[in-house]
């Protein structure tokens, strides 16, 4: 019988006759990309709120001669607006290089609020916001602080530093929303560790870029491995 885990056609109801169904093997699947999809009611008043207001770029737009569908991207994702009657109902959520960057953004742009970054005990910094049906959004970005408490011993440590250097730590751990000394205990931490051929790094590209930023702002016109020719200045 169908449903009864057991193959059809039994010889006369003999339950030795009855061999049981095999279960499938799970496959293995390789899933490249998630477009999550929300319904608008106009796409093209959609697209711009999205692009203009939320800080995605443009996908593409599909239907003639109105739009009935369309991809907007927000990083190397894209998500799809299809065009209908809205149920804003649960939400979509966005791991990000920099959330409060992106939330200063939308802010800016009058997008309303639904709830305040903040530091998550799941290991993330979000907030949500709300589209212009109300479908709920959030982003977020990894902070990492998940799991017991490491109780340690901090002590002094004498150490001279090139001075724009300094000044470069100090607005990157401003941005990061760190203490000068916890950045600098990140970076040596992933620096111990090997990746492929080289060393990990603490830094996403966001904040790669925003380090790019920094290093112009503070007139940073050596390379990497210019500090085995420091030599101080006398006086």
């Amino acid at each position: 019988m169908f449903g009864s885990g057991k193959r059809l056609f039994p010889d006369h109801g003999s339950e030795a006759n009855v061999v049981p169904m095999s279960t499938p093997a799970r496959p293995r699947v390789f899933c490249e990309r998630h477009h999550p999809g929300l319904v608008v009611t106009d796409i093209q008043k959609a697209v711009d709120f999205y692009v203009d207001k939320l800080g995605f770029t443009p996908g593409f737009t599909w239907g003639e001669p109105v739009p009935t569908f369309a991809g907007v991207n927000l990083g190397n994702v894209q998500i799809f607006l299809e065009k209908g009657t809205p149920h804003p109902e649960g939400g979509t959520f966005f791991v990000v290089g920099n959330a409060d960057e992106l939330f200063e953004f939308q802010r800016a742009n009058g997008v309303e609020v639904d709830v305040e970054p903040g530091d998550r005990e799941y290991g993330l910094r979000d907030y949500s916001v709300k589209d212009l049906h109300g479908h709920r959004l959030s982003f977020g970005h990894y902070i990492y602080n998940t799991g017991p408490a490491v109780a340690i011993e901090r002590v002094e440590m004498p150490v001279r530093l090139e001075k724009r250097i300094v000044a470069v730590l100090q607005d990157l751990a401003l941005f990061k929303r760190m203490s000068l000394s916890s950045l600098l205990e990140e970076t040596f931490l992933h620096t111990f560790e090997p990746l492929a051929d080289g060393v990990a790094s603490p830094h996403n590209p966001a904040d790669i870029r925003y380090i790019q930023t920094l290093k112009t702002k503070h007139g940073i016109d050596y390379d990497c491995h210019a500090s085995y020719r420091f030599v101080e200045r006398e006086g």
